[in-house]
């Protein structure tokens, strides 16, 4: 004998977060091993990229504050994303010790960096403004406790 349950829309909802949070796990795993760059290589991509459109400039140090990660991983970082033409180096003209990290190529499509983020828009795009806003909330709350976890 199989028992149906019923599932009320609160658990429906709270299940599709936690398959998609299983989900975004594995292919964090396999973007470590096998899909180009890291996480944190595209994050940093798309933080300089939004940055620069906003004409502001980008540190090493600023850029690993920012991900919440050491300099001497940023450096390795950027050395590779320098390596792939993905960004340059240039001088900070007010202090020589310091420099700026800049998109090598500007016509790069942020969303090229990561195309789940593109296919995501693209499905957002196709909600009503009120659905949108009520999704929009209810994962920022989800984010809220994910960040705080273990903080």
């Amino acid at each position: 004998m199989t028992i149906e349950i019923e599932d009320d829309a609160a658990t429906t909802a709270a299940r599709a977060v936690e398959r998609l949070r299983l989900a975004e796990a594995r292919l964090a795993r396999r973007r470590q091993s096998d899909c180009g760059p890291s996480e944190n290589a595209r994050a940093a991509m798309r933080f300089i990229l939004e940055r620069v459109d906003a004409g502001a400039t980008v540190t090493p140090s600023e850029l690993a504050q920012h991900l919440g990660i050491s300099a001497a991983s940023v450096t390795g970082m950027l050395d590779r994303l320098h390596a792939g033409g993905l960004i340059a180096f240039v001088a900070n003209p007010t202090d020589r010790r310091s420099k700026f990290v800049v998109p090598f190529d500007r016509g790069t499509d942020p969303d090229s960096i990561d195309p789940v983020t593109a296919q995501i828009r693209a499905f957002a795009a196709e909600l009503p403004d009120d659905a949108a806003d009520q999704v929009a909330a209810f994962l920022d709350r989800v984010r809220e406790v994910v960040d705080a976890e273990c903080a």
